[in-house]
């Protein structure tokens, strides 16, 4: 799975002119020549031309390679003779935001009322197919409908980029080569099972495919026939796709009957460096109470998460919110599923505010405050403007020798004081 990104690209008359030129290229028409070479406008010429060159090479050999591990050759031409070169995913896959999106705006999108709404819409009609697949495999309706609704906003933003393409073009020209030559190979294995035809395999512009957003190495380890028609379709059957999703997060450690976690109150002397895992009865006896006064559900290991610092709302999450994440490993992703089952299911959102107040920090800005951090004797390893657990570290080791409460979160203010000191 992946993130959810807002704002990608829309791709369907690029698969328009995708088939046509497959048959223009397979011609050898001079009409596909120019057509690919305008498909690259932002190169000169030579530029394209070898680049055309060396994918058409690349998939020759991938080809072969695939060919050995046993796809056959009906497949191979069905799936491979259309495949093109797509730079914008190669500029989809370069890009980076200039500003690190605050948690709040996450999910203020995630969880707005439209989604709510349309999520109960969702299980309300599909009702009878939530229930089974919550009984077959332990995971609430309002759960699997909630990855529905962020992965694909209900299927409707599930992307139109051929699979195919978007995996051929980022293992000949990507950052993560060897993964999507993985994924590729994977792509051809579930067409050659007769799961979905080439044409219909369709996605972001990342790979990832259907309602729920699997790509092809989960679709093959967790997609599940739903309806019993004897093929695992994530595109256009419902029942296979809460199957589907429910079997990932069986698989991935799905607890039956556990909550996700709670939002809580945290005592005034808390210490932010515990990041470790406690059991309910000791963060209880650390001062943890539940937002409302309510009874903290029992986990054997829980983790406190605090997304936007002290400032911001606090909560104990269980094993069943670390599912979530191997679901997608962004605790914005899971925090959001977790707050959308919720909403659906009519319990209570989030009761402290978020700090709305703090500007968000730029990727340069991460990147400064990083190398300023060192500078100061708080070794946070490299400067690469991604706040990790090292720089986090860093910065409460900061925050602590000057008397700040130490909760790892960077603000700009504490930017200009890391500036001035």
């Amino acid at each position: 799975m992946l993130p959810f990104i807002p704002g990608v690209l829309s791709a369907r008359s690029g698969l328009a002119r995708a088939s046509l030129l497959g048959v223009l290229l397979a011609a050898g028409s001079v009409q596909a020549e120019s057509a690919l070479m305008q498909e690259v406008d932002s190169r000169s010429a030579p530029e394209a031309s070898e680049q055309r060159a060396g994918f058409v090479d690349w998939l020759g050999a991938f080809r072969r390679r695939a060919a050995g591990q046993g796809i056959s050759e009906r497949t191979l031409e069905r799936a491979l003779d259309g495949v093109r070169y797509r730079p914008e995913v190669i500029e989809n896959d370069r890009y980076q935001p200039e500003f690190v999106r605050p948690i709040w705006q996450y999910l203020d999108t995630a969880v707005s009322s439209a989604r709510v709404n349309t999520g109960r819409e969702k299980l309300a009609a599909h009702r009878a197919t939530a229930r089974a697949m919550q009984k077959r495999y332990g995971v609430p309706a309002e759960v699997i409908v909630a990855i529905w609704g962020i992965e694909s906003n209900y299927g409707r933003h599930f992307g139109d980029y051929s699979t195919l393409d978007a995996f051929a073009t980022l293992a000949f020209d990507g950052r993560r080569r060897d993964f999507a030559r993985q994924e590729l190979l994977a792509a051809l294995k579930i067409i050659d099972a007769g799961d979905i035809a080439a044409d219909d395999m369709v996605g972001s512009w990342a790979g990832a495919m259907g309602h729920t957003q699997f790509i092809p190495s989960s679709f093959r380890a967790y997609a599940v026939d739903g309806d019993g028609d004897g093929r695992r379709d994530i595109w256009g059957s419902i029942p296979d796709v809460m199957a589907s999703t429910a079997n990932y997060l069986k698989r991935a450690g799905w607890q039956p009957g556990q909550p996700w976690g709670t939002e809580v109150r945290l005592p005034e002397d808390f210490d932010y460096a515990q990041t470790g895992q406690l059991s309910t009865a000791q963060w209880r006896r650390r001062g943890v109470r539940a937002v409302d006064g309510a009874t903290l559900p029992e986990f054997a290991e829980a983790k406190i998460i605090v997304p936007a610092g002290a400032e911001g709302p606090a909560f104990l999450t269980g094993p069943n919110f670390r599912s979530i994440l191997r679901y997608n490993n962004a605790t914005s992703y899971a925090l959001a599923v977790a707050k959308l089952s919720d909403a659906v299911a009519g319990r209570r959102g989030i009761v402290n505010a978020w700090p709305r107040e703090q500007a968000p920090l730029t990727r340069d800005d991460v990147t400064r405050l990083q190398r300023l951090l060192n500078r100061a004797g708080y070794e946070v390893g490299g400067a690469d403007g991604i706040m990790g657990p090292n720089t986090r570290k860093g910065l409460r080791a900061f925050q602590r020798d000057q008397g700040l409460t130490a909760d790892g979160f960077a603000t700009q203010a504490l930017l200009k004081r890391l500036e001035n000191s």
